[in-house]
């Protein structure tokens, strides 16, 4: 019986017509790291590439604990109360032992998931940093070109590592924990300064006020921090995704900022600014590969492992000889 996952052309029109099934099977072969199936994901992205602009790319990002999942199942049902379809990766961190993932996302979005207009997608980071997976772009054309029409993506979460993150969306909201506020010096600049909505959660019960106070802090705080572009400090607000409160103004707020986006060039620039991104960090990738599988490579690899473990050469030295290396 041939292998449903490898019929690209299979795959193509299941995606095209927004067959979960087919979706979910078209992302396992693009997230293979086999050479074939590498191969044959190239083709199948290439041939849904021409459907995949016109969905709303957001990622939620913060520390973990923060409440990104409860956020995320909140804000999806939203949207699908809205009539919006929405897909949502989520990053979940891998094991640097192991290389596993615990992936529990889903179950923390289980009314979102019962949805007929939602796709859950949980893909372990791989322990690639900047929040996201390796192959996070090519799942996120998918899901495009099957038809969703927002596409949330739940970072790792792990702090000032979420650039690349912030490169491939339209918004980038940064959720914080009440108390924010008094801890931004120990915040990372790095994300804030990327942050296009900032969000502080858990404005509920005994924490409500805290929250607000946050907000104020940061308001205040967050026109401090140099920004990239001439728009200014990011808005801020707080939302209790446990009470569904302030969402719908979180979501009219992304809303506000992907129009200002586009009404200043801002939208298209970002969006090409990460395909020539995406190109550049394949190359990187595929010159690094080749040249490695060069004949003798590996082995001179090895030795210049062998003489770095033991301090008998510069690291620097090292790769400097292996580039100038001739198999």
């Amino acid at each position: 019986m041939p292998d449903a996952r490898r019929d690209v052309g299979r795959l193509v029109a299941g995606v095209a017509a927004g067959d979960r099934l087919e979706l979910a099977r078209a992302i396992t072969l693009v997230e293979s790291d086999l050479p074939d199936d590498r191969q044959l994901g190239e083709r199948l992205v290439e041939a849904l590439l021409p459907r995949a602009h016109a969905s709303l790319r957001i990622a939620v990002s913060g520390a973990p604990g923060v409440g990104k999942s409860t956020l995320i199942d909140v804000l999806g049902r939203h949207l699908a109360d809205r009539g919006d379809t929405v897909a949502v990766l989520a990053v979940d961190p891998s094991s640097h032992v192991t290389g596993g993932s615990v992936l529990g996302d889903k179950t923390r979005m289980g009314r979102l998931a019962a949805s007929d207009k939602s796709f859950i997608r949980p893909t372990p980071s791989g322990g690639v940093l900047g929040g996201i997976a390796r192959r996070t772009r090519e799942v996120i054309t998918l899901c495009e070109a099957a038809g969703f029409r927002t596409v949330l993506l739940e970072t790792v979460g792990v702090g000032q590592s979420e650039h690349e993150a912030a490169g491939i969306v339209d918004v980038f909201v940064l959720l914080v924990a009440p108390g924010a506020g008094d801890e931004l010096q120990g915040m990372k600049r790095g994300i804030v300064e990327v942050a296009d909505v900032v969000a502080v959660n858990k404005a509920d019960g005994v924490d409500r006020e805290r929250a607000e106070h946050a907000a104020q802090s940061l308001v205040s705080a967050l026109g401090l921090f140099s920004r990239s572009t001439d728009a200014g400090p990011p808005p801020v607000l707080t939302v209790s995704a446990l009470e569904d409160r302030g969402v719908a103004e979180l979501w009219s707020v992304v809303e506000e900022t992907v129009a200002t986006a586009k009404a200043r060039g801002a939208y298209t620039a970002r969006r090409a600014r990460d395909r020539l991104t995406w190109f550049r960090e394949e190359l990187e990738r595929s010159l690094r590969e080749r040249w490695l599988g060069a004949p003798g490579v590996r082995v001179k690899l090895a030795e210049l492992e062998r003489l770095v473990e033991a301090g008998s050469i510069a690291p620097s030295s090292a790769a400097r000889l292996l580039v100038d290396y001739k198999p």
